[in-house]
């Protein structure tokens, strides 16, 4: 903001107001992160010690006052970098969430079409093991098996097919 200022630019203040609100906005983000993550980021250490206090800090007071501080903090900091990586972490997020409805979908498919459904997986991937995948199927659709077998079986099936669909992607 004071590089605005100083080329003689006009900045409202509307637009200053604007731009604080979203600097504590991504500092607010950052205290979610774990601290792997934080740690990941590089950033400054008078910024990482405001953000792990604000972790500690219980009173709800106290808290918006650290964030406050710690957006003020942000304000001096180029957050061009730290808005990427926050954006790369949500869609490796978000894809693994399409991976897991997608593997979850077809184990959902499996078992309730039965044969039909495994010889489109096997279509759609030779290398697939029927045999094997057909054995938890079985297992998992028995009437005969126990509960407890059942539900092993159909998280058995759902890994297996992780594990499939994990090698198509490499």
């Amino acid at each position: 903001m004071q590089d605005d200022e100083d080329s003689g630019e006009f900045v409202s203040k509307s637009a200053r107001k604007r731009a604080a609100d979203a600097a504590q906005a991504l500092g607010t983000r950052l205290t979610e992160l774990k601290d792997s993550e934080l740690q990941a980021l590089d950033l400054p250490e008078k910024l990482l010690d405001a953000i792990l206090l604000a972790r500690r800090i219980t009173s709800r007071g106290g808290l918006a006052r650290q964030r406050q501080y710690i957006g003020r903090l942000m304000r001096d900091i180029d957050t061009a970098p730290i808005e990427a990586a926050l954006a790369r972490k949500a869609r490796a997020s978000a894809l693994d969430a399409e991976r897991h409805k997608r593997v979850e979908a077809w184990r959902t498919r499996l078992l309730t079409e039965g044969p039909p459904a495994l010889d489109a997986l096997v279509d759609w991937c030779p290398g697939a093991d029927r045999k094997a995948l057909q054995a938890l199927i079985d297992k998992a659709t028995g009437a005969r098996v126990d509960p407890a077998s059942r539900d092993g079986a159909s998280r058995q099936l759902f890994r297996s097919l992780r594990e499939l669909f994990d090698t198509i992607s490499r």
